[in-house]
C-alpha cells in the first residue's frame, strides 16, 4: 500500500489541481488514457484545428453569391492532420514528462484504477493506493451502439476519426448532437460526400427550438440529412462499408461509405471506477453525485475528502465547466474552512458547425415554464444578421440572434445565436447575464461599433422593448 496526500484520477482538468501548495506533499495522478484528457487529445482543441481549414475550404462555395469565383484545388489531409497532432501530441508528451519525471513529489500511474474502499484504490497492475484526499476527474467516453459491425476498422468515434490516413470520399455520420454537427461540417467542407442520420428531428434538440429547426434546415442544404433513421448493422464492402439503416416506419435502406463516424453521445466514466466500493452516490444518469462545493456525496451527505469535477460528475460536458470546477476544487482543497461554490448559473456553449451556434441560459420553452411559477412576463426577439450592414456585406441568409428576457426587470434569461462567429458575438451577453446588466442598460449605455456585426446584438437588445431600470 502506497500512501499519498492527494490522488487525482484523470489527467485532464484534474491535472491543474497540482499547485505549489502540494510541493511538500505526495501526489498521485492516475490515468490509463492519453495524458491531458479528452479536450486536448480528442476533443475541443484538435476538433477546432480541423474546423478552421474546413471553414476556409467551404468559403469557396459561399463566395460565388458575392461575385467572387474561388476554387479549392486540393485538401492535403495528411498535412492538415499532422499539423494538428504535431502540436497536440507534443503538448501531451510534455505534460506527462513534467509530471512524471520533473516533479519529485508527483507519481504518475499510466493505468486505470478502481476503488476497493472509501479512500483506497487499486491500479490495473495490482498496486494499492491510499490517499487522504481523492479527486475524481475521470472524464467520459464515446458511446457506441450495440449493432453488428460496430467494431469494424472503418467505424470511428471522435476519438479516432481525426487520425485517419486518408480523406474519405464518403462519410456516414450517425447522431444529431454537437459532435455529429461539427464533423459533418468538417467533412462536407472538405468536399466529402456526407450522409448524416439521426433517429429524431430536429438536430441539436437541446438548443432553443428555433435554433434546432433552422440549423436542421441549414444542414439539409449542405449535406444529405436523413432524419428518423437508426443504424442497424454495418458490413464490409471492399475497402469501405455498407451500413443498413432502419426507418421509423419499419423500412430499411443502405448507405455505402468509406468510413462511419458514430457520434451518439458520451458516457460518464463513473461506472468504470467501482465507486460502490467507496459507498459513493450516483445520479440517475450514472454521473457521480456532488454538492455545490464539488464534494462527492455518500448516502446523501459529503464524503470526507473525496471530490469530483468535469464530465464524470457534471451534466455539462464542456471543458470550460471542468476548468471552472477545477478552480473551485483547487481552492477548497487548500482552504477547507473557506469553501467556494461552483457557479453553474450561466453556462455557455458553442457548436463549431456551419453555421456556428452559441447559447447561454434558458430556452424560450424553459423560460415560459419558469414564468408559470414566478409570474414573470417573458419577452423575446429574433434579430436576423441580414438586418445589419455587415449582414448585407455577407449576404447572410441564415444568421440570427434570439434573446429572452424578463420584461419588468430587463434581465436577460437566455441568448441564442446562429451564424458567423456566434461564439464570439455571444460573449458580451454572457457577461451581462453573469453580472446582472439589464438589456436596456446594455443597449443604451455604451457605443456599438458601426458597422460591425455586433450591431445585430445591439439591435436585438433594443428590440426587446424593456424599460430603463427604476432608480
Amino acid at each position: 500500500m502506497t500512501y499519498f496526500d492527494l490522488a487525482i484520477i484523470g489527467s485532464g482538468s484534474g491535472n491543474s489541481l497540482i499547485t505549489p501548495y502540494w510541493d511538500d506533499k505526495k501526489v498521485a495522478i492516475i490515468d490509463g488514457g492519453t495524458f491531458g484528457g479528452t479536450c486536448l487529445n480528442v476533443g475541443c482543441i484538435p476538433t477546432k484545428m480541423f474546423v478552421y481549414p474546413a471553414q476556409l475550404a467551404s468559403a469557396a462555395k459561399e463566395a460565388a453569391a458575392l461575385g467572387v469565383d474561388m476554387v479549392v484545388k486540393d485538401v492535403r489531409w495528411q498535412e492538415v492532420r499532422d499539423r494538428v497532432f504535431g502540436r497536440i501530441d507534443a503538448i501531451s508528451d510534455g505534460g506527462r514528462r513534467y509530471r512524471d519525471e520533473e516533479l519529485d513529489n508527483v507519481t504518475l500511474y499510466p493505468e486505470y484504477a478502481k476503488f476497493i474502499g472509501p479512500k483506497t484504490l487499486v491500479t490495473a497492475s495490482g498496486e494499492s493506493i491510499e490517499a487522504e484526499r481523492i479527486v475524481i476527474a475521470a472524464g467520459s467516453r464515446a458511446h457506441l451502439p450495440d449493432v453488428p459491425g460496430i467494431d469494424l476498422p472503418q467505424v470511428h468515434t471522435s476519438d479516432t476519426v481525426m487520425r485517419i490516413d486518408q480523406l474519405p470520399e464518403r462519410v456516414l455520420v450517425v447522431g444529431g448532437g454537437f459532435i455529429a454537427a461539427e464533423f459533418a461540417a468538417v467533412f462536407s467542407g472538405f468536399d466529402c460526400e456526407v450522409t448524416q442520420i439521426n433517429r429524431s428531428a430536429p438536430l441539436l434538440k437541446s438548443e432553443d427550438r428555433i435554433v434546432s429547426e433552422r440549423f436542421t434546415a441549414a444542414a439539409a442544404a449542405q449535406w444529405n440529412l436523413k432524419l428518423g433513421w437508426t443504424l442497424s448493422r454495418i458490413e464490409e464492402a471492399g475497402s469501405g462499408v455498407r451500413a443498413t439503416i432502419a426507418g421509423a416506419d419499419g423500412g430499411e435502406a443502405v448507405v455505402d461509405a468509406d468510413i462511419v463516424l458514430v457520434a451518439t453521445g458520451r458516457l460518464t466514466n463513473a461506472d468504470s471506477l467501482d465507486i460502490q466500493a467507496a459507498g459513493l452516490d450516483l445520479e440517475e444518469d450514472g454521473r457521480l453525485a456532488v454538492d455545490e462545493f464539488q464534494r462527492v456525496l455518500a448516502g446523501g451527505i459529503p464524503a470526507e475528502g473525496i471530490w469530483a469535477l468535469g464530465d464524470v460528475s457534471s451534466p455539462y460536458q464542456l471543458k470550460h465547466v471542468a476548468n471552472h470546477e477545477a478552480r473551485v476544487v483547487t481552492h477548497n482543497l487548500e482552504h477547507p474552512d473557506d469553501l467556494r461554490r461552483s457557479d453553474h448559473r450561466f453556462v455557455p456553449s458553442a457548436v463549431f458547425t456551419r453555421p456556428q451556434i452559441a447559447s447561454v441560459g434558458l430556452t424560450e420553452e424553459q423560460a415560459r415554464q419558469d414564468a408559470e411559477v414566478s409570474g414573470a412576463q417573458i419577452v423575446t426577439v429574433i434579430q436576423e444578421y441580414g438586418t445589419t450592414a455587415y449582414g448585407w456585406a455577407m449576404e447572410d441568409p441564415t444568421g440570427f440572434v434570439k434573446l429572452i428576457a424578463d420584461k419588468a426587470t430587463g434581465q436577460l434569461l437566455g441568448a441564442h445565436i446562429m451564424g458567423h462567429e456566434a461564439s464570439i458575438l455571444i460573449q458580451p451577453l454572457i457577461q451581462a447575464m453573469s453580472f446582472g446588466l439589464d438589456a436596456y442598460t446594455m443597449a443604451h449605455g455604451q457605443y456599438w461599433i458601426h458597422s460591425a456585426l455586433t450591431e445585430v446584438v445591439e439591435n436585438a437588445l433594443l428590440a426587446l422593448g424593456t424599460d430603463a431600470p427604476s432608480t
